[in-house]
């Protein structure tokens, strides 16, 4: 299924009338040769129909964007623009959207060519807040042509996620295990961000997955599961089954999605998952994480969508891990001190049984569940997908509905460092600049909960407009703060 969000941008210009409207109607022609000269030019839809300056327009401009397939809107204020056309535009517009202006060309033409948007981008920003209408509207908002074309682009991430979210439905099966009132899930939120929630028994799952035995279809799945394990199929006598649920869960998506476009789950995965199923899911949570329908285990609701923010922000494959265990003081003194920049503090390993997909690892083997094993016949725990995860750049982040109801998320940027783990599971040796005090005035003040998600590669920078965009105030968005900069709660004399 198709399970990635795509956008089409339509620019609609505007201006104000006692403006030269050519002066707009030139700013957008420029504003979209360079866009297609530099990125793809299915992104963006030009409205010819009409610059808007009245109400009239507006509406004309509407019904052209619509009609053209657009689900995203760019204003763009070739001169002062009108404020009240502009922002009843925005307002009627269902889809994300962003405003920016043009800025001046030349010091030649500073009389008939100047638009003054630089002004009116203050009035249509104090618009927006009088309509209550969410716009996105970048660190510095005016440009050139070819200025602009990058803030569209830059755009593009955080459109995805709103459009996503929008027609999101999460799926779970079970309640949160015992002792994991942590990953709790208020699901007041969801609603309010425009998530739908399907909540359903570990019964309903079992007795589908009972349904599918036999499946026609199964010899196939084993048969992908084999090529991808390749000489880490440790456990051959298991993909049968694993195949069964990896079906049941797809035919599920199928079947349940309902009206809406895009699907997440989340299961539960213990204590009597193995004992009744014959196997843990770790590694079909990884395969279709890796096919694009997130999976978090421990049936955490606020995990598996973060993870779909996530993989449309960053157009590729995230996971969801504990962040874990600290780095050993002689791990560190061998293998990252004096090689990376970073102190103790500096590193943790981040670990999940297995639910990390397959190219995002180092190397992979299926194995049995270490820690299930402790307690229970090792037959009934295979089905975890172990490895290093892969050395490379990464964003450690999650959104969270706290236990009264708020919204609040977190952002930092770190690495996967060249460094052997020495242990089991899907793991790695993390690093992020400032991580303790991260640690202590984020995650631990923030009262969030063991389980964060991973895009790999940096994007922090889409992550924190879409959290803003969808209503995380500000102050709730906590990030790393650099050496110097001290936390609210931080003892300044520690």
């Amino acid at each position: 299924m198709n399970n990635m969000p795509e956008v089409k941008v339509g620019i609609v210009a505007v201006s104000r009338d006692c403006f030269p409207e050519s002066l707009s109607v030139n700013r957008r022609k420029a504003l979209v040769d360079a866009y297609t000269k530099k990125y793809d030019a299915k992104d963006i839809y030009e409205c010819p129909v009409c610059i808007v300056e009245s109400e009239i327009h507006m509406v004309q401009a509407l019904e052209d964007i619509k009609k053209a397939g657009c689900n995203a809107l760019c204003v763009y204020l070739g001169n002062f623009g009108p404020e009240i056309s502009e922002t009843l535009l925005a307002k009627h517009f269902e889809g994300p959207k962003m405003f920016i202006a043009a800025a001046e060309e030349t010091q030649d033409n500073l009389c008939q060519g100047r638009g003054d948007a630089y002004c009116g981008m203050l009035n249509a920003s104090y618009n927006l807040q009088l309509r209550n209408v969410k716009a996105y509207i970048p660190e510095y908002p005016v440009g050139d042509a070819e200025d602009c074309a990058d803030m569209i682009h830059d755009f593009l991430p955080i459109a995805r996620a709103i459009e996503g979210l929008s027609n999101l439905k999460i799926i779970s099966f079970g309640p949160r295990p015992t002792n994991f009132l942590a990953c709790n899930a208020p699901i007041k939120q969801l609603y309010n961000l425009g998530v739908e929630i399907e909540e359903n028994s570990e019964l309903d799952l079992f007795e589908a997955f009972n349904n599918h035995a036999g499946d026609e279809r199964i010899p196939e799945i084993v048969k992908e599961m084999e090529e991808e394990l390749g000489a880490g199929n440790k456990k051959p006598e298991i993909l049968p089954k694993l195949a069964q649920y990896e079906l049941t869960l797809k035919d599920w998506v199928r079947d349940h999605k309902g009206y809406r476009k895009y699907v997440t789950l989340t299961g539960k995965c213990w204590p009597a998952f193995q004992t009744q199923f014959g196997f843990v899911p770790c590694y079909v949570n990884s395969r279709l994480t890796a096919q694009g329908i997130p999976v978090s285990c421990e049936v955490d609701i606020y995990g598996t969508l973060s993870e779909f923010i996530g993989q449309v922000v960053s157009d590729d494959i995230v996971t969801l891990l504990d962040i874990n265990n600290s780095v050993p003081k002689d791990m560190y003194k061998e293998s990252i001190e004096g090689k990376f920049d970073y102190t103790l503090q500096d590193t943790f390993m981040g670990f999940h049984c297995g639910n990390t997909a397959s190219s995002k690892l180092a190397f992979c083997e299926m194995k049995y569940q270490m820690i299930m094993a402790r307690s229970l016949p090792i037959e009934v725990t295979n089905g975890t997908l172990e490895g290093d995860i892969k050395p490379g750049d990464i964003t450690f982040y999650r959104l969270q509905s706290t236990a009264d109801n708020k919204l609040r998320a977190y952002i930092a940027h770190g690495e996967v460092l060249p460094v052997a783990t020495r242990s089991f599971g899907a793991i790695g040796v993390f690093a992020i600049p400032e991580m303790g005090r991260f640690y202590r005035h984020v995650l631990i003040e923030g009262g969030f909960p063991h389980h964060g998600a991973v895009a790999f590669g940096h994007h922090g920078k889409a992550l924190f407009e879409v959290f803003k965009y969808i209503g995380v105030p500000v102050e709730e968005i906590g990030y790393n703060q650099p050496a110097g900069v001290r936390y609210p709660t931080e003892n300044p004399w520690k």
